[in-house]
Parts: C-alpha cells; structure tokens; sequence
C-alpha cells in the first residue's frame, strides 16, 4: 500500500483560469503550486506522478455545481461528478471522490448524497464547513453524519480559518464534540490542521477514537510544535497528510517531510495505514 491524499482539488489545467480568477477576487494571499512538475497536470500526467511520488489514490472532494456558483464558491474547484467517474473508470483505485455536500438542501442533499455513494469509488462525504457558516455540531448535519455512519464512509471537513473572506468561527475543531458522541460509528477528519485552532483539534482526535486530524492545505514546515508533537507522539495513528492541491504539492509536502528525518514507521503511519483505517472503501492493497 501507499499514500492516500485524502484532499486532492480538481488538478486539471482548465481549472488554472478559475483558481487565479477568484484568488484575485478576493485579494487573499494564497500562492499555488507554479512548479510544472508538481502542479496543474492532465490525468495521465498526473497518474506518473502519482507513481513516481509512490501516491496509491488522490481523493476528489467532488459535487454537482450550483446553477448560481461564481469563482469565490469553492464548488468550482471541486471536480464534477462525472469527470471523477471518467477517472475512476479508467484508472481504477487510482482515483476515488468524496462528495461533497450543501447542508441547506435538507433531505434532498441527503438523498442524493445516499445515491452517490452507492458507487464504489465514492469513499467519503465531504464538507467545506465556511462555505455555510455551520458549526460542526449544526441540526442540519446530522443527517448526513447520519449517512456517512451507515454507509461507513468518513466525513472529510475544513476545520479552522478559511483562506478566502468567509467566517471562520464555524470551524472551531470543539464543535465535534457533540457530533463525535452523538456518532460513535461515524468517522470523522478535521482537515487543514484546525488552525488557529490546533490544539483543539489535537484534543478532539486524542478524545475520540472516530475523530482524526487531518493537514490539507498545510506541509509540514508549517506545523505548529504542539502539532508537532502530537503527530509524532499520542497522535501518530490519528493523522493523515493531504495536499489541499493545488495550496501544496505532492513533491513539495514529500520533500518537507525528508527533512523532517522522521523514522519510516511513522511515516508509514501518516501516509498509508491511517488513510486506509479511515477509508473502508479504498481497496486493501
């Protein structure tokens, strides 16, 4: 087995236009990959890196794009249902989706929801939590966590700041609490490192055994020391490394952590065995 980027957007070069478009429209100092070998790519491209990086699946938070999307919403960089079906059919384990949900479309984004799953390469939900200004312990989720619970998927959420000029009170990591409790056999990743918010987020995946941390968004060099420690320590089996792509790279977040020497049981941890505990339906091998 290898590593599971559980947070992968869109990587194709058409969304280029889109990340630059909405980066400038809202004046926020995100940087994207520019590195040719490490950024936008078509998906034979980015399938040879996937080997050379020793990647096994990038997992695509993905979902229907609303009629009233603009280039702030963060469902135009989500990839469209059937792209990640194209990819899914014709790079098979390579390429799986989570989907990506709207809390205020009730029981009709639960239904719909329910019938995306039922696909094998549809391995998680997915929620980018400042997009609805909802706190993880929101009524409107709980039907969802419902879902993900019995069809044994995780949820994948922002947890956190946003990076773009929405609320950011949402993602406070203790709003799992309830959730977490509420939902023993749900799986739950508090992606982006929680950030300000990190020993928060620490706490909640050291509290409960269904609760996890993930670093979208955020290579190592950026880690706190209390994250630090945490992932090297108590932590070291709640932990997964993602990109956020194209806000890291493959290459990139690989070559931060060769310096961090760490030994190659933890970094087995971090890439390999914890995304495939939290992933049930990633194949085994």
């Amino acid at each position: 087995m290898g590593w599971v980027d559980y947070w992968c957007n869109a990587f194709t070069p058409d969304r280029v236009p889109l990340w630059d478009a909405s980066l400038a429209a809202q004046g926020v100092p995100l940087v994207l990959r520019s590195d040719p070998e490490d950024s936008f790519a078509e998906p034979e491209v980015m399938l040879a890196r996937m080997r050379e990086c020793g990647i096994d699946t990038l997992v695509l938070p993905t979902c229907d794009l609303p009629p009233h999307a603009d280039v702030t919403d963060y469902e135009t960089f989500a990839a469209r249902l059937a792209e990640s079906a194209d990819l899914a059919a014709r790079f098979p384990g390579c390429f799986a989706a989570a989907w990506s949900i709207d809390p205020g479309h009730g029981m009709q984004g639960v239904r719909r929801a329910a019938e995306v799953l039922a696909r094998d390469w549809v391995v998680a939900l997915h929620l980018h939590t400042h997009s609805f200004d909802r706190r993880f312990d929101d009524a409107e989720l709980y039907p969802y966590y419902a879902l993900a619970s019995d069809a044994g998927v995780p949820v994948i959420m922002q947890a956190g700041t946003s990076g773009g000029l929405m609320p950011s009170a949402c993602g406070q990591p203790i709003g799992i609490d309830r959730p977490a409790l509420y939902f023993p056999e749900a799986v739950f990743v508090l992606s982006h490192t929680g950030w300000p918010w990190v020993e928060e987020a620490c706490a909640m995946a050291l509290k409960f055994p269904n609760v996890y941390l993930g670093s979208a968004t955020q290579p190592p060099k950026r880690w706190s020391e209390s994250l630090m420690r945490f992932a090297r320590g108590g932590g070291r089996s709640k932990v997964l490394l993602g990109t956020g792509f194209p806000l890291a790279g493959h290459r990139h977040l690989l070559a931060q952590l060769d310096d961090l020497e760490i030994s190659d049981e933890l970094r087995k941890h971090w890439l390999d065995e914890n995304p495939h505990r939290v992933f049930a339906k990633l194949p085994a091998a």
